[in-house]
């Protein structure tokens, strides 16, 4: 296996230029941080089209998808016969994560992979393997149970409400809900059936449910590099979609939570880390804790903050591959991201519900600096994300219960 310094010098002197694996928002986000420094970014996916509408978007390619037998020798073709040779690679979505840092030594043979393989990685992105390093590492985690079997799950006592979530990101139905939630035994043990049967019982994780909503849920976003941080702040996910238990985050802002730092620092220090990455946590209103929920080495959702508030993560990592050297940057208050359309969903809910004012709504707006899908330079993904949210609903919940 090859040494991270030796990948990088191998990498050194090849063309400049970036290929972007799946994503959606992250990615948009992540094509516009890295066009606005004039660097070609090819998106190759299977996934959303939507960062294909993106005038940053050099060029867009559908392929087999991460999870193909031929992904690996697609994608080093794809280098060889369109010149592709040194690009920066880097995965937008889980399955693409896996796929890229389980074949590290064939990929980095010709592309710059910044990602540590996936003996370290799996460490974090596996969520049984996380909460156990969590654990070692003397950072808290929800109350987290691991079954057998279904008669394991049916005879134990579980405080309600409970979180089903697959050990980690992929293309299946219960992958892509991220999490199921359950408030008594019934609809537990079918939940926990069905997930089961979708991905197998090893890799159904079942969790108690923190109290609280968005304004518990908190990040910390950051560049590594070599197994150290380069650029770092934390944030608050204050409003998400579904409110109660959130599928993605709408309206995120910066705050300053050193503790987070602190627990983040010892994870990823743990493993070496190198490149971007986002771990989510929530705090526990019974004790104050922050708890470990969930590590995305990737871009997320609400990437587009970053360089809004001063600490341009996309711009950075391309920094690191040129070999320039990177200023320190802190992100700057008062800075928030906003993903309009879902986010006028939620604060209905929790207006109806009383747990938040029309007048602290639209004050919110004042502090926005990033938007899910909007910028006055990349116009066209705004306009166009409507009809796809529409066009999603419709394929994969409507018509395919019919």
């Amino acid at each position: 296996m090859l040494s991270q310094p030796e990948i990088d010098d191998r990498v050194s002197s090849r063309p400049a230029g970036a290929v972007i694996l799946g994503g959606a928002h992250g990615t948009l986000a992540l094509a516009r941080s890295l066009g606005a420094q004039k660097v070609p970014v090819w998106l190759v996916s299977a996934d959303t089209p939507l960062p294909r509408f993106s005038r940053y978007a050099h060029r867009q390619m559908t392929w087999p998808g991460p999870d193909d037998g031929g992904a690996v020798a697609f994608l080093r073709d794809l280098a060889a016969t369109q010149g592709l040779d040194g690009f920066l690679l880097i995965p937008g979505g889980d399955p693409e994560v896996r796929l890229v840092s389980q074949s590290i030594d064939q990929l980095s043979d010709v592309f710059d992979v910044m990602l540590p393989p996936w003996e370290q990685l799996k460490w974090v992105c596996e969520k049984p393997l996380l909460y156990r390093r969590a654990q070692e590492l003397e950072v808290a985690i929800p109350l987290t149970h691991e079954f057998a079997s279904l008669q394991e799950a049916t005879a134990a006592e579980l405080r309600f409400p409970v979180v089903l979530k697959p050990n980690m990101g992929g293309r299946s139905r219960f992958a892509r809900a991220k999490a199921i939630l359950a408030n008594d035994q019934a609809s537990f043990l079918t939940a926990y059936g069905w997930a089961a049967e979708e991905i197998g019982i090893e890799n159904v994780v079942v969790q108690e449910m923190i109290p609280g909503g968005g304004e518990s849920q908190f990040s910390y976003a950051a560049l590594w590099n070599r197994g150290a941080p380069v650029a770092e702040f934390t944030a608050r996910r204050t409003r998400q979609y579904p409110v109660d238990f959130g599928y993605t985050s709408t309206f995120v802002e910066v705050v300053d939570e050193p503790q987070l730092i602190d627990a983040a620092r010892r994870l990823l220090g743990s493993i070496a880390h190198h490149g971007l990455v986002e771990v989510e946590f929530k705090r526990d209103p019974r004790d104050g804790s922050m708890k470990v929920l969930d590590v995305n080495p990737r871009p997320w959702t609400w990437f587009g903050l970053a360089a809004a508030a001063g600490v341009d993560l996309g711009g950075m990592l391309w920094a690191i591959k040129s070999g320039h050297k990177i200023e320190t940057a802190s992100a700057r208050p008062n800075t928030s991201w906003m993903y309009l359309v879902r986010d006028m969903v939620a604060a209905g809910k929790l207006i109806s519900r009383g747990r938040l004012t029309i007048r602290a709504y639209l004050l919110s707006f004042a502090s926005v600096r990033a938007w899910a899908t909007f910028a006055a330079s990349d116009p066209v993904p705004g306009l166009i994300d409507i009809p796809l949210t529409v066009w999603r609903v419709l394929t994969r919940r409507i018509l395919r219960k019919q």
